[in-house]
């Protein structure tokens, strides 16, 4: 079993965070997939768009593994990935059915990373603050 490194918050934020960014690449992924098995009306757009998808994986997987590290540079990427979550799940939340779920998923997800990082005890292992 590894060892869990640093306070419980950051350690919660990396994998949330992480989590994400695993969500986003799998749909980058499967846009790909799609593209290449299927027949979009418009190829060069399907490309875009998967391209696109799984290159927005990267921030919150770069972000997770440097709060899983402690690197004070992960704090901001991952507030970053939260912040442009809460539209998106406001947005999904709006289309209702069986997006509604995954909106309050999303949602509650971002505020939980938020609340952690913003921690005291967080900014502290980050080495961020004061001292």
């Amino acid at each position: 079993m590894t060892k869990v490194r640093g306070p419980r918050r950051v350690v919660a934020a990396a994998v949330v965070t992480g989590a994400e960014g695993l969500v986003v690449a799998g749909f980058g992924l499967i846009s790909l997939v799609l593209l290449v098995t299927g027949r979009p009306d418009d190829m060069v757009q399907a490309a875009t768009l998967a391209v696109t998808v799984l290159a927005l994986s990267v921030l919150p997987l770069a972000a997770a593994r440097g709060l899983w590290l402690r690197r004070r540079w992960s704090r901001g990427p991952s507030m970053i990935v939260q912040l442009l979550a809460l539209p998106v799940a406001w947005q999904m939340a709006q289309n209702g059915g069986g997006l509604l779920v995954a909106a309050v998923a999303l949602a509650l997800a971002a505020v939980a990373v938020l609340g952690c990082l913003v921690n005291p005890k967080a900014t502290e292992a980050l080495g961020i603050g004061p001292g």
